[in-house]
């Protein structure tokens, strides 16, 4: 429902951030790595995601948009909830569970509080494929001046395309069309060879 917050933080703690934009004090809860990447700035961009139950509804919020999608990997798991997947995130870095998942270190895992054999096996059982599929460098947020090639390549990702496989598509679609191509152009000739 919402993609991110953009405002004036008025309030700092390692569990959560107030954040005012547009008159709005929005309360964002943070993992210790979202907590630590702020740093002492006023204004911030928060990528959030609103989770929803009979209760009450609840803001998470992420530093940037890597951070949330692995956390929304997380919580699509059996057994983990969005209270557990902000503990993993705040007990090691999101590349380190990344490279955990995707490597099996359930070791690793399993040092994360409220994260048992079980449910580190989970992880890995229904994770490690996707986290492969997607490659080392999807945590890495996009740069804000994206290249068309760079924007065609997130969008194919986001439709569940692998990275490799995407990236060689686009590479024969600027030798079909030429790099002058408008995003939509380059997405359709690329999505031929897919």
């Amino acid at each position: 429902m919402y993609e991110y917050i953009d405002g004036k933080l008025t309030f700092k703690c390692p569990a959560y951030i107030v954040v005012e934009a547009g008159g709005v004090g929005y309360h964002l809860n943070i993992s210790l790595n979202t907590y630590s990447l702020l740093g002492d700035v006023e204004r911030c961009k928060i990528y959030t995601w609103l989770h929803v139950k009979e209760d009450g509804h609840t803001l998470y919020g992420f530093a940037d948009e890597g951070e949330r999608r692995l956390f929304l990997h997380l919580i699509s798991v059996s057994g983990i909830g969005p209270n557990t997947g902000r503990m993993m995130l705040s007990s090691i870095t999101p590349n380190e569970i990344q490279t955990a998942i995707v490597n099996a270190d359930l070791t690793l895992i399993q040092r994360i509080k409220g994260i048992g054999a079980k449910s580190a096996q989970r992880l890995v059982l229904e994770l490690q494929d996707k986290l492969k599929k997607e490659g080392s460098g999807s945590l890495i947020s996009a740069p804000l001046n994206n290249t068309v090639k760079e924007e065609a390549l997130s969008a194919l990702m986001m439709l569940g395309f692998a990275k490799p496989a995407s990236e060689k598509a686009l590479d024969n679609a600027v030798k079909t069309g030429g790099i002058e191509q408008s995003v939509e152009q380059m997405i359709k000739l690329a999505l031929k060879n897919l």
